[in-house]
């Protein structure tokens, strides 16, 4: 990409901060990412639902009154359903990290993750570069670091993109 088209992209606001955000370094504090746009493209139309129904549940009229639990469940089960997926998705991407932390820090060191390292002290060490990852881990275990403290003591920090 060359300069003038780098700097036209970074003089819009909004294509200049999406830029940034994939082209900037990874680190302790911008590693943590929040998909606004799932939250905001399900989670207002489903609010909204829940509301109109409520709406039409306190209106005098029995069958506005039906709609209005009828909707009021379905709001109910889709947001349930918004927040259970997000959970699910998560759980997927834990179970991942933990095989790959396990894996690397087998190759790296010849044994396997202790087994009393919790998840999200696992999920911290992945930010560890290869270098750091065994001291850290074994850190971790005898001095009961939680993941906040684990992200701290990095020092050459190990982008992770792929977790949101």
């Amino acid at each position: 990409m060359n300069r003038a088209w780098q700097q036209k992209i970074h003089s819009s606001t909004f294509a200049g901060n999406i830029i940034k955000l994939f082209m900037s370094e990874q680190h302790y504090k911008n590693h943590s990412q929040v998909v606004y746009s799932y939250y905001l493209l399900t989670g207002v139309p489903i609010l909204i639902l829940i509301i109109i129904s409520i709406k039409w549940i306190t209106i005098d009229d029995v069958i506005m009154k039906r709609w209005g639990l009828m909707f009021l469940l379905v709001g109910w089960i889709f947001l349930t359903m918004l927040f259970k997926s997000r959970g699910f998705a998560l759980k997927a991407q834990d179970r991942a990290i933990r095989a790959e932390e396990n894996l690397r820090h087998f190759v790296l060191t010849g044994k396997l993750h202790d087994h009393r390292l919790t998840m999200k002290q696992i999920i911290a060490l992945r930010f560890a570069p290869d270098e750091e990852v065994a001291l850290l881990s074994q850190r971790a275990v005898s001095e009961n670091l939680s993941a906040d403290a684990i992200k701290k003591e990095i020092k050459n920090w190990r982008a992770d993109t792929y977790r949101v």
